[in-house]
């Protein structure tokens, strides 16, 4: 007893010291996900078959079930620990599914209505890697599915670049000391993460056969964007 008292705690504070983590990093990060659920464009009865590319902790998993209670979701995760997160979270739910793995080389079904992805692909080192993710994320969907992502981008140029990196420091900056700033998150941004100018993934979602290709939120450095099959 005392020792699955001790996993509940240990998944509790791990969910809330990474979803407290992400609101003082990115900003309006609720309004991101928000935007990225209302692009959805079926009926909120419909059952619809979804991958999440990159779940996390399942924040995005938890905000389709609630508008899409009748779907089935895989989500898909590198991390064994935002797996085990997830499921807790979202253990009340049912028709979920769980797959730790690079997203790169699993194999995904064909018949998705819906796949969806929140600050994951921009993780992908080079620009033929995310090229190749939208192409296989086209060729997984059934026609008339939909694809949106909620991602971490670049502007078109360096001024606009320079002038989005200042924003996101001072938002950090509210939550976060400027030291943490400069000796932890910055570095480990220019480490780890490999985003693409937004207006250059519209022009490869509409190169691969996307219809309907839209930003449906921007905000500093964050995006929602996608189309239709």
């Amino acid at each position: 007893m005392n020792s699955l008292k001790n996993v509940k705690d240990h998944f509790e504070e791990e969910a809330k010291e990474y979803d407290e983590l992400i609101l003082k990093l990115i900003p309006k990060y609720d309004e991101m996900i928000k935007s990225l659920i209302i692009s959805i464009p079926f009926e909120d009865s419909k059952e619809i078959k979804v991958l999440d590319l990159g779940s996390g902790t399942g924040n995005i998993t938890i905000a389709v079930k609630k508008r899409y209670t009748n779907a089935k979701i895989t989500c898909v995760d590198l991390a064994e620990r935002m797996i085990n997160i997830a499921q807790y979270k979202l253990s009340k739910y049912k028709d979920i599914n769980y797959h730790l793995g690079d997203l790169r080389k699993i194999q995904f079904d064909s018949d998705y209505d819906l796949i969806i992805s929140s600050l994951a692909l921009h993780h992908l080192q080079t620009d033929q890697e995310k090229i190749n993710i939208y192409h296989k994320i086209y060729d997984s969907l059934k026609e008339g599915g939909a694809f949106y992502n909620a991602d971490n981008i670049l502007a078109s140029s360096k001024y606009l670049e320079n002038v989005n990196i200042k924003q996101w420091k001072d938002f950090m900056r509210k939550n976060i000391s400027s030291e943490e700033i400069e000796e932890k998150w910055l570095p480990t941004y220019y480490k780890e993460d490999y985003p693409a100018p937004l207006i250059t993934q519209v022009d490869w979602l509409r190169e691969i056969g996307f219809k309907n290709v839209d930003i449906t939120w921007k905000y500093i450095n964050g995006a929602v964007f996608g189309g239709i099959k």
